[in-house]
């Protein structure tokens, strides 16, 4: 499928956006996405190579160092947003650091669930009460929140993840609830796409893929700039001023029958 991208758009001209783990995979693709829509992009990056090389890429961007399992780091990315730019219109809640293999539920341990929680829950209700003040202030901002068909379909061995990722949906449900009244629209995006984790996933469950591939009406895995970075963009924008507390599927229409995520467990 040829990765068709729309001609620069100033639809996001003026406007200020925080992308977690803009250094590769989905949160790149956002991160171009909206850059290529006008918008200014902080690259919120733990790993500092790809993070900077990001910023060095897009014209109108800068790189935090974050750490978003660190409170204090998520706190401090807000901050030097506002310091250097005076404004955070869009914050988008990407990042997940991957810290546990597939297991089954009964070989999970606490831990397991604490490191999700901190990396796939806590990290974005930082960023989002950090950055409510001026988005209250403003009376407009926008929140994506990425969140994933393990939670929503509850695919096997990634328990932990699918708990995050769900409890991050339900938080997003209630601050569009109460955020609303301020201009706020907060909204969930579920994708499907080629990023360097489902790579990882090609190479150790070839037959599972291409089960996968099969149950997608649309038959192939999503790019993150042209599938997913659009509707990034749609939500970051004017045109989705009425659209809040969803969640949207960029997923080829996988989520309509489910699909049989199968990773090999031990």
């Amino acid at each position: 499928m040829a990765n068709t991208l729309p001609q620069q758009n100033p639809r996001l001209q003026d406007k200020v956006a925080i992308v977690t783990g803009a250094g590769q995979g989905v949160g790149l693709g956002i991160a171009r996405r909206l850059h290529n829509d006008g918008a200014t992009v902080v690259i919120a990056e733990f790993q500092q190579q790809t993070g900077q090389q990001v910023a060095s890429e897009l014209t109108r961007s800068t790189f935090i160092h974050t750490d978003i399992t660190q409170r204090d780091q998520v706190i401090a990315m807000v901050e030097h947003t506002l310091e250097r730019y005076g404004r955070i219109d869009i914050l988008v809640n990407n990042a997940y650091p991957t810290t546990t293999a597939p297991a089954k539920l009964e070989n999970r341990e606490d831990q397991d669930f604490e490191a999700a929680m901190t990396g796939g829950f806590m990290s974005a209700w930082w960023a989002m009460k950090a950055a409510f003040p001026t988005m209250q202030a403003q009376h407009w901002g926008r929140i994506i929140n990425l969140c994933s068909l393990n939670g929503v379909n509850a695919h096997p061995y990634t328990a932990e993840y699918n708990s995050a990722k769900e409890g991050l949906r339900a938080l997003s449900r209630t601050a569009a609830r109460e955020w609303g009244k301020h201009g706020i629209c907060v909204n969930i995006l579920c994708p499907a796409a080629k990023t360097p984790a489902y790579e990882l996933f090609e190479k150790v469950a070839p037959d599972n893929i291409a089960d996968m591939l099969k149950q997608n009406p649309m038959g192939y895995m999503g790019d993150p700039e042209a599938d997913i970075g659009g509707v990034a963009a749609f939500l970051a924008s004017e045109d989705a001023r009425y659209v809040t507390g969803n969640t949207l599927f960029a997923d080829g229409g996988s989520h309509i029958n489910g699909v049989s995520w199968e990773p090999p467990v031990a």
